[in-house]
């Protein structure tokens, strides 16, 4: 099973900690959260990892040849794609990254600063025979913690737009939603729809499908926003689990919460 992880983030939101470190290489509860991506996905039987860098890039690539030194029967093979000259954001990094991903098989993505205790083996199997059926590009974790910008999914948990609920944005591909943005009870009429609000969990299982449409894309989007584009075309669906637990830990005041996360593990 493949994986990529997303660590190329300038993690701007853990200033002063990412001053002379890249956001990958911030330690919680011991190890920097890279070290608990790569044991959580070595634990749950991924063994092809792909991890793109850009900020303090150089220092990651240590840092995983450190991981190897420190677990040398962890069974994981390391690829960095490089984004060196170019943040590509998370879209763009999917499809940079994208010689590296393609073996014809679903690939789990995830972001270095999501801990959570997802089955991971379990979602990415599940998410695979999702993807097997239909038009389908991705299977997204999606949860029901407080979020300003959410995405909308109907009753069949398939992606239908999403929304900002401060600026009252609104984006679908569906002309009866997309109209509504602006509006300030826009959130009152989604819901009068029938649409569910989540936010976006920061892992998902992606259909190789999703490489060959992204190909033509710029070098740099976010992967929402590609999402979004091929809702109307292609399924993206929604996967909440009810007794998931998710920490973002890309602010700082969100460390004591993952740290007392890490200890009831």
């Amino acid at each position: 099973m493949k994986a990529l992880i997303f660590a190329a983030g300038l993690g701007t939101r853990l200033k002063p900690l990412t001053d002379d470190r890249p956001k990958a290489l911030v330690e919680v509860g011991g190890k920097s959260l890279l070290e608990w991506q790569l044991l959580r996905l070595s634990a749950f039987g991924f063994r092809d990892i792909v991890i793109n860098v850009h900020h303090f890039g150089q220092m990651v690539e240590d840092a995983v040849r450190k991981f190897f030194e420190k677990n040398p029967r962890c069974g994981l093979k390391v690829q960095f794609s490089e984004e060196f000259d170019l943040l590509r954001d998370t879209g763009g990094g999917i499809r940079h990254a994208s010689s590296l991903l393609s073996d014809g098989e679903p690939f789990l993505v995830h972001n270095v600063d999501i801990l959570s205790n997802l089955d991971l083996g379990k979602f990415y199997s599940s998410s695979c025979r999702k993807l097997s059926v239909g038009n389908s590009l991705s299977c997204v974790v999606v949860s029901g913690r407080y979020s300003d910008r959410r995405l909308l999914f109907d009753s069949g948990m398939r992606l239908c737009g999403w929304e900002n609920v401060k600026t009252f944005q609104v984006k679908s591909p569906y002309e009866d939603i997309a109209r509504l943005s602006g509006k300030e009870e826009a959130h009152s009429i989604l819901e009068g729809m029938g649409l569910k609000p989540y936010a976006f969990g920061g892992i998902h299982v992606v259909s190789p499908k999703a490489l060959e449409v992204m190909a033509s894309w710029p070098e740099k989007f976010p992967i929402v926003d590609f999402y979004l584009d091929n809702a109307a075309d292609y399924k993206i669906v929604g996967r909440f689990f009810s007794r998931l637990k998710l920490i973002d830990v890309g602010r700082l005041e969100h460390l004591p919460i993952a740290e007392e996360f890490l200890k009831r593990k």
